[in-house]
């Protein structure tokens, strides 16, 4: 596995599950549950070590009689049963508290997962003694849902697309992993905890400009100021980003974004709206034509233009209008042709284009125009040109990866972290420093949890 060496202060931020809606027929997604690597117990004893919880101290004899530490009981339930080792440690602190509680009683441990012991029932009742203990717990609870995978529907294990009467409330369950938690816990309001839980320690927050899409699901979005925008056609996408660079993540750390304006039309689409009204849309900027006359100044043939709906026009801000006088409101590329410097030119300023790297990751469907330096002159200077949003890079000087999010190129803390955060090695562009040297640092990219 590669490793990006990095020193510097990591800041976490917590995820809020304020914005998030429960839904009781879809609490997690069936990879959240059965993706039994994701994590090694080495992660699993570092995850307990930052928790309030005495797990991390916590040893005892696992179901063969040998004494363990509680992340390897907890680890070897996982492999064994092919279940999440997150989904256990959620139900842990969902049963007994026993990830976040620093004075745990002994019964905690005991019925650490509300294993056997019904809503009725005693825990002194005789014929569940034989499971009782943490790690007889845990292995009979993680092999219970590797059982209700596998006979889902039997008359005892609920199974995915069937309706249930839970809590007086008809539920049909979207997925086995939501079956299987209400066959282990046939209440809502338990699910709900379960829920809640698992989206304040293990969805994962994706940085402004990452692509998304669901697994096993068609659709692409683009993760904007805590929201996730729906592409709505392939154009729009392509017009924008580099598909190469779209991630496929769990249904679960999608749905923790709220939904955003979707994204209809390519950058730079030509539109028209049924009152005859002429617009360029430069990102989510509408520029109206001033008339006619302007649209054949500019070159665009009326036959260029699509219809704009009024439920789509309201979506968009409204931008300066274009007017005779405007010059390359759709931007061009411009080089001096004594100096070789190149230009992002659009409206009446010029953003320089630090190097050749900006060229290709921004502007590859771009043609250059060489102009006299005397024509250059005549735009006000802007800012440099950054590197587009959502790319992955590296220079020649430095070993950290980077994602630009924000105008900030924000260093991925770890190999382990960017391979379980679902990047690709072969997306990153590497680039000279200068590429880089003008964009201001952002915080360490790290796991969530």
């Amino acid at each position: 596995m590669k490793k990006l060496i990095i020193f510097c202060l990591i800041l976490i931020f917590p995820i809020s599950t304020n914005a998030l809606t429960f839904n009781p027929g879809y609490i997690i997604s069936d990879t959240d549950l059965t993706d039994h690597q994701s994590m090694d117990q080495g992660e699993i004893q570092s995850f307990l070590e930052k928790k309030s919880g005495q797990l991390d101290n916590y040893s005892c004899k696992d179901t063969n009689g040998i004494t363990k530490s509680a992340s390897e009981i907890i680890y070897r339930a996982a492999l064994l049963n092919k279940v999440n080792p997150k989904f256990l440690l959620v139900m842990l602190q969902k049963e007994q508290s026993l990830i976040e509680d620093s004075t745990p009683k002994q019964t905690q441990y005991d019925w650490a997962m509300g294993y056997a012991v019904c809503d009725s029932c005693s825990m002194d009742d005789p014929k569940i003694q034989k499971f009782k203990g943490f790690g007889n717990q845990v292995d009979e609870a993680a092999g219970a849902q590797r059982w209700y995978i596998e006979n889902a529907g039997n008359g005892i294990a609920k199974a995915a697309g069937e309706s249930y009467t839970i809590d007086d409330k008809l539920i049909t369950m979207a997925n086995q992993a939501t079956a299987n938690l209400y066959t282990f816990t046939p209440h809502i309001h338990g699910n709900y905890n379960f829920w809640k839980i698992w989206h304040q320690w293990f969805t994962q927050s994706y940085p402004d400009g990452s692509l998304l899409s669901p697994e096993n699901e068609s659709g692409v979005y683009l993760i904007e100021r805590g929201t996730k925008r729906p592409f709505m056609t392939y154009g729009a996408l392509l017009s924008r980003f580099n598909p190469d660079l779209i991630i496929e993540v769990s249904k679960t750390d999608l749905d923790k974004y709220e939904s955003g304006s979707p994204i209809k039309y390519a950058n730079y689409s030509l539109l028209e709206s049924r009152m005859g009204n002429k617009f360029l849309l430069v990102d989510d900027t509408l520029r109206k034509f001033e008339s006619e006359e302007v649209v054949r100044a500019i070159g665009y043939h009326p036959e260029e233009f699509e219809l704009i709906e009024m439920r789509d026009y309201k979506l968009f801000e409204k931008g300066e209008p274009i007017t005779i006088s405007s010059i390359y409101p759709a931007g061009a590329l411009l080089q001096n042709d004594e100096t070789g410097a190149v230009f992002f030119v659009q409206e009446a300023v010029k953003y320089p284009v630090p190097s050749k790297d900006i060229l290709l990751i921004n502007f590859s469907n771009y043609t250059i125009i060489p102009v006299h330096p005397e024509e250059l002159e005549k735009y006000e200077l802007g800012a440099i040109v950054k590197p587009r949003e959502g790319s992955l890079l590296m220079t020649t000087d430095d070993p950290a990866v980077y994602v630009i999010s924000q105008g900030k190129r924000w260093p991925i803390i770890s190999g382990d972290v960017f391979e379980k955060l679902g990047y690709d090695w072969n997306d990153i562009k590497h680039v000279i420093p200068e590429t880089l040297s003008h964009v201001p640092l952002g915080n360490y990219i790290e796991l969530s949890y």
